[in-house]
């Protein structure tokens, strides 16, 4: 006994434990990806970089304070030398001593502060960038939202599809193993030729080769959704929907040109560069400023006897001549502002484009679902009489293979269609920042 337990313990350590699948709703899953996708995570650190920046900023309308301290050795103390002085009335010649104004070593501190009352509207335009990057990247996070969640209706779904489509395949060769079968006891009793009885066994065996594919693509499906959100295995149970209400183009039109991330962070780029001008701009306007500064320790000398402890003023700094290319920096900032704002233009008309193809991809897809099922309830009732007719023999192996296999194709064009269904009203309300309506949808037993 005592060495089952070491053993256990080495099994476990050498074969790890797999965690049990994850049933989830298709909520959930966003819910979940939104959590640990490294690429939205990645953008949202840049939104917390461009606040910070952002906030930076806002300490240029306070003023600066520097403590300075310097040390200076001069070659000879500053002094004035013996001075001869004759006497007007009595001619005698009297001599002054000189008068040491510095030592030859000296030492002095002082605090320094300067604040920049006016800059020409610089400091503001400047913060008025740093705002429009926050709203940028933001604006970024938003679009990487919307591609995300596109993708997980893509692999979410996806694994409905094909699960779906390999219960169909399934269903298809129990079906055909019955018909098989009894196409072998037909022929023994020499009721069917052998020709009838092979043809059976040939659909058989390829309807298990597309049991097989099937179920490799559902595998496949399973892991990338799987993958998608960091699980090693994901069951889902959100079903395949389609509205009971037709969607509205012009609401999902207006939603989209009013809160699609794209269009506003082209605006913020637009915004930018409009705060680009402002500050080239300011820099032909005058700076004033405070300044002063307030001595902490200075050596013993009559000069720094007579220099004063502390002075404050008003600044002025006028530019009159500039080596820094600034009209061609403001024609530049202007050339920027005038590409987002063509650039928005032709977002608007692509992103038109594309609601207009996917809201017909949808109108497709719902009149391919609702003639579909007219055409499974004939195929089912044309399989159901093959059936008997065959048991009867009154149709052939061929006749009652051929409606079993249209009954299936049926069902998955179905599927099918149901599918893109699903990808073009997803599309639909990612576009139109109304990913919240297709997650209500998703809940519902539509």
């Amino acid at each position: 006994m005592k060495y089952i337990k070491p053993l256990l313990a080495t099994v476990l350590l050498t074969f790890p434990i797999v965690s049990a699948a994850n049933s989830i709703n298709f909520a959930q899953a966003w819910e979940r990806v939104v959590k640990v996708s490294n690429k939205l995570q990645a953008s949202n650190s840049e939104v917390s970089r461009a606040k910070a920046e952002h906030d930076a900023g806002s300490d240029m309308y306070f003023p600066s304070v520097n403590l300075v301290g310097s040390y200076t050795h001069l070659s000879d103390p500053f002094e004035t030398g013996d001075q001869n002085i004759t006497g007007p009335l009595t001619g005698h010649v009297y001599t002054i001593p000189s008068l040491e104004f510095t030592e030859q070593d000296v030492y002095r501190s002082s605090l320094q502060a300067m604040w920049p009352i006016f800059t020409g509207g610089k400091i503001t335009a400047a913060q008025g960038i740093h705002a429009a990057v926050v709203e940028e990247k933001k604006a970024n996070v938003e679009i990487e939202k919307n591609k995300l969640f596109i993708q997980l209706v893509d692999r979410y779904y996806g694994v409905a599809v094909t699960q779906s489509l390999t219960e169909t395949q399934q269903q298809l060769v129990a079906s055909l193993e019955r018909h098989a079968d009894h196409a072998k006891k037909l022929e023994d009793q020499g009721q069917i030729a052998k020709v009838e009885r092979l043809n059976a066994q040939v659909a058989l065996e390829n309807a298990k080769i597309s049991a097989s594919s099937a179920q490799r693509k559902t595998e496949m499906a399973e892991i990338a959704l799987a993958a998608m959100m960091h699980e090693n295995r994901v069951e889902t149970y959100s079903p395949l929907f389609v509205l009971q209400q037709p969607l509205s183009f012009s609401e999902v039109s207006e939603a989209t040109m009013l809160n699609h991330p794209a269009l506003h962070l082209l605006k913020m780029k637009e915004e930018q560069a409009q705060g680009l001008i402002d500050v080239e701009k300011g820099g032909y306007y005058p700076t004033v400023f405070l300044y002063g500064n307030y001595t902490l320790y200075e050596d013993d000398s009559l000069f720094s006897e007579m220099e004063p402890d502390w002075l404050v003023g008003v600044g002025v700094k006028i530019p009159l001549l500039s080596r820094d290319g600034r009209s061609g920096k403001v024609q530049a900032a202007k050339s920027a502002q005038l590409q987002a704002r063509y650039t928005l233009a032709q977002t608007k008309q692509d992103l038109d484009l594309l609601l207009q193809k996917s809201y017909r991809d949808l109108l497709q897809a719902e009149e391919e679902i609702s003639a579909l099922k007219v055409s499974i309830e004939l195929a089912t009732e044309n399989e159901r009489l093959r059936d008997i007719a065959f048991h009867q023999g009154l149709s052939t192996s061929i006749e009652k293979v051929d409606a079993e296999l249209k009954l299936t194709a049926v069902k998955t064009k179905q599927l099918a269609a149901k599918y893109h269904y699903i990808q073009a009203y997803a599309r639909l309300m990612s576009m139109s920042s109304q990913v919240s309506q297709f997650i209500a949808n998703s809940k519902k037993d539509i």
